[in-house]
């Protein structure tokens, strides 16, 4: 019984040890994969990075701007009345002072005519009460009664006369006029709105800086600016700056001018504002390819000891092919550009230079 119950021991011994052994087997088998795959994720990556030097910069914003008519006016009348005659074709030029329009003014000229009848009578009784008074015929309270008769009868005609001036519209400016809303016969009031007259030999462009950039903005700086479809580049000068900083933006309104002589800017049209800010003799600048945006701003990554370093910067102004690094970097260090979006912190990283 006892040496059966020996045999039984040692079998089961065995068995335990045997599957000991295979565990122990397969852990080793794991570890050995685990380490070829950590020195497979150890090999060095390859990618392209530059050296980066001081070089002069010309520091600048780039804005969104509106092109606005340097001088634009709503015509309208200043009376109510039939439109006689319509003196400007749609699109055309007129200078400043040109009759536009003309309201019917038969019934005013009516009145001026007998507005002038009895300016004529008051002045002649005016003319005997003088004569009457200086024989002493007349006191001199009635004397003055004759005058201030004829003195209101004139005032009378002047009257007539300025309301005979408002049946016409004239162009307050030389300009071009738009697109008419009334013609011929129709009844106006000062409220029917007739054309726009806009003046395009210059425009005003008008943006905004951020509040940190107010102080840079000084009356008669030039900046430069596009429009879309066209890749001339144009030229304004600030004449105008808001003395208020807007509480909702955060900005600095100012308008610049620009002259307009071939009218190739359209008021109304968005543009592209290039504001000058300073030049640095020695700005970093690196490819826009570098920079990867992450939540809290932009990083790139710098090889430090043969491995990649995250590193986070502050962007100054950019072109369409560099931008200006103001905080991170240091001259002489090698920023990687190229395959970076793949690297970690600390990867081993074979930089090809260009």
């Amino acid at each position: 019984m006892n040496r059966k119950v020996g045999i039984f021991l040692l079998i089961l011994f065995l068995i335990v040890a045997g599957l000991i052994s295979y565990r122990l087997l397969k852990n080793r088998e794991k570890q050995s994969i685990s380490e070829k795959n950590e020195g497979s994720r150890r090999a060095e990556t390859k990618v392209y990075g530059m050296v980066v030097t001081g070089k002069p910069f010309s520091d600048f914003l780039s804005l969104t701007g509106g092109i606005e008519a340097n001088e634009v006016v709503d015509l309208r009348a200043e009376m109510s009345g039939l439109v006689e005659n319509l003196n400007f074709e749609e699109g055309s030029n007129v200078g400043t002072g040109q009759v536009l329009l003309k309201i019917n003014d038969s019934e005013l000229r009516a009145q001026l005519e007998q507005a002038q009848t009895r300016s004529n009578l008051a002045q002649e009784n005016e003319r005997r009460a003088r004569l009457l008074l200086e024989k002493e015929a007349i006191s001199q309270e009635e004397y003055e009664i004759a005058s201030a008769d004829y003195r209101t009868a004139k005032s009378q005609i002047q009257l007539i006369q300025a309301q005979l001036n408002k049946t016409l519209v004239k162009a307050p400016f030389a300009g071009t006029i738009g697109l008419r809303s009334i013609s011929k016969g129709s009844y106006i009031t000062p409220t029917t709105p007739i054309a726009q007259l806009v003046n395009l030999s210059r425009i005003k462009l008008q943006f905004s800086i951020p509040e940190k950039y107010a102080v840079k903005v000084r009356i008669g700086e030039q900046v430069r600016f596009t429009v879309q479809g066209s890749e001339e580049i144009f030229y304004a000068k600030i004449y105008a700056i808001e003395p208020l900083i807007e509480e909702s933006t955060r900005t600095l309104r100012v308008r610049a001018i620009a002259e307009n002589a071939n009218n190739k800017l359209i008021p109304g049209s968005f543009a592209n504002v290039t504001f000058p800010l300073e030049t640095i003799s020695d700005g970093l600048l690196v490819p826009t390819e570098a920079l990867i945006p992450i939540q809290n701003g932009k990083k790139l990554f710098l090889k430090k000891n043969g491995k990649a370093k995250e590193i986070l910067v502050e962007t100054g102004g950019r072109t369409d092919s560099v931008v200006l690094i103001s905080r991170g970097i240091a001259d002489g260090d090698t920023v990687l550009t190229s395959g970076v979006m793949s690297l970690r912190d600390g990867s081993p990283v074979k930089v090809t230079l260009r």
